[in-house]
């Protein structure tokens, strides 16, 4: 009787190497590998007859990979970046210029969320009971989507939002508009609005908010038309500015230009390795 399959000292270098390329670079059609299609391309190009997933954990585990997993980074291209940027953390810590602000001086983070759909479940949201998950319909028919548009005052901790059909100049208009025409902001001395040019999703604190909400009024979405949606984020709205807290804000300026030699080194290696690639 034959005995089990032993694996020689060569099998895990060479599955860790192939872990460290990409699959298409090996003509494989997938985006990144996992053990189980580690182990059968191993199987595939004859490293061993016979290899197993949990094997190929384990060897990869020893050697700290995950081929599996991702991360994604981006290559600032506005010279102008540091500069920007810097404002933006000014105002976060209270100074314009190196100058504290005043009393009569604010600072609002806007932004939008955009396609808050109201999705009507076919059968009524079940509550949780002992040892029961809240249970909500996987069909449900679809009551259209609004946008959410949301300006917090940074420091007062204060939230002013609206719903509208869409985004846009107009839109936005209306939430300056709104928040504007309100004390202590019409008789303000100044007030600083960041926002970020239109594209939604960004750093801005105004997001944090935005993620609040995500988690405690629209997941998991059951709303029967798109005036109960309007009417459970402004219900929100008053709920949390009753109670809500500053965001601990902890990004410095020391921070972003450590972030940004960071940035530096990798764009400087990126491109060396790529000249290198294209050179051999």
């Amino acid at each position: 009787m034959a005995g089990p399959l032993r694996c020689t000292a060569l099998q895990n270098p060479q599955v860790a190497a192939l872990a460290c390329q990409l699959p298409a670079e090996n003509g494989v059609p997938l985006s990144r590998w996992s053990c189980p299609e580690l182990a059968r391309e191993a199987v595939e190009r004859g490293v061993a007859p016979f290899l197993s997933a949990s094997t190929v954990r384990r060897w990869l585990t020893r050697d700290a990979l995950k081929p599996w997993q991702h991360r994604s980074w981006i290559f600032i291209t506005d010279p102008g970046f540091r500069a920007k940027a810097e404002r933006v953390l000014d105002l976060y810590a209270r100074t314009w210029n190196g100058t504290r602000l005043g009393a009569d001086e604010y600072v609002i983070s806007a932004d939008e969320k955009t396609s808050i759909q109201a999705r009507c479940r076919c059968h009524p949201a079940l509550a949780p009971g002992q040892a029961r998950a809240m249970r909500v319909n996987h069909t449900y028919g679809r009551g259209g989507a609004l946008a959410y548009l949301a300006a917090y005052d940074v420091h007062r901790v204060r939230v002013f939002g609206r719903t509208e059909a869409r985004t846009g100049i107009d839109p936005f208009m209306n939430l300056v508009t709104q928040v504007m025409s309100k004390e202590p902001y019409a008789s303000a001395k100044r007030v600083f609005w960041i926002v970020d040019n239109g594209s939604s999703h960004r750093g801005n604190q105004v997001e944090i908010y935005f993620s609040v909400v995500q988690r405690k009024v629209v997941s998991p979405n059951d709303f029967t038309d798109l005036a109960q949606v309007g009417d459970r984020l402004r219900a929100f709205e008053d709920r949390y500015n009753a109670t809500a807290q500053p965001f601990q804000w902890r990004f410095t300026t020391s921070d972003l230009d450590d972030l940004l030699a960071r940035l530096d080194r990798h764009t400087t290696d990126h491109h060396e390795e790529s000249s290198a690639a294209l050179a051999a």
